[in-house]
């Protein structure tokens, strides 16, 4: 499994350094080389892109996206056990992979955005994945800074991001994802997959960004998918009440009675411009 780049095999990488993966931290290490470089390859030619990753820990997807062609890979790492094994993949492939020591949640993306194409591809700390996501739906400009998103999530998060409102997933995240993006599973990861194994499945999700989203102000919009999906089972005319319930709902010429799940994106973009 070292064949991709003549590094050491990643188990061998993590007993050295003594990295056990923590859960405080939201880790769970994925070993198989190949299963690494199938995540990267979902994300299209990486040739002449700059590659953003979230939590690379030892680096086996870091490797993965080096050795298909990538221009640069900027990671964010929080944990500090990681950076000396991140070093050796940097000296191995000079001058393409800039470690940063940091929360991803606090760090701006766009600011650090060179120019050219960008992807971003990341087996994402569980704790803090779907805020990472609606974070790179939501940058100051659109279309955003990034070409694609290739993910990792927890595989019952996976199905809430790629829902829409013939799913029961359908939610306030599979709004969100389909008003900004085109997003399908890619694949599943069994737990054995990892290091230490999880107690659920994982899914790769691949999100595209569309060109001219419906237009709708986002702080409306999530106003309007909380308090729907926040009592979904009630009739929208109660859901929605707070908000203007029936008045507004006749304005969107909207059944009053229909409960959140039932509505398009499109429809929720509706009432939210009507605020």
């Amino acid at each position: 499994m070292a064949a991709i780049d003549g590094l050491p095999p990643l188990r061998d990488v993590i007993a050295r350094h003594g990295l056990d993966a923590r859960k405080a931290l939201g880790q769970n290490f994925l070993l198989d080389l190949n299963l690494t470089q199938k995540i990267a390859r979902t994300a299209g030619p990486l040739e002449g892109v700059t590659v953003f990753e979230v939590g690379p820990g030892p680096g086996g997807l870091t490797r993965a996206i080096l050795s298909l062609g990538a221009k640069k890979v900027i990671a964010v790492e929080r944990d500090a056990r990681c950076l000396p094994a991140l070093a050796e993949i940097a000296d191995h492939y000079p001058g393409r992979l800039e470690v940063i020591e940091g929360d991803a949640l606090k760090t701006d993306f766009e600011a650090m955005a060179p120019e050219g194409p960008v992807k971003i591809i990341a087996n994402l700390p569980y704790n803090v994945g779907t805020q990472l996501l609606i974070n790179w739906l939501l940058p100051r400009t659109w279309p955003p800074f990034w070409q694609s998103l290739t993910l990792m999530f927890q595989r019952e998060v996976g199905l809430r991001i790629v829902a829409d409102e013939s799913d029961d997933h359908y939610g306030r995240l599979g709004v969100l994802c389909g008003w900004r993006a085109d997003a399908h599973m890619a694949f599943d990861v069994p737990p054995q997959a990892f290091t230490p194994p999880p107690k659920v499945t994982s899914s790769v999700v691949h999100l595209v960004p569309r060109p001219q989203p419906l237009p709708c102000d986002v702080e409306k919009l999530e106003r309007v998918t909380q308090a729907a999906f926040g009592q979904r089972r009630k009739m929208l005319r109660q859901s929605l009440k707070s908000l203007g319930g029936e008045a507004l709902l006749a304005k969107a010429e909207i059944d009053s009675a229909r409960r959140a799940e039932t509505l398009s994106v499109e429809e929720f973009c509706r009432i939210a411009n009507l605020l």
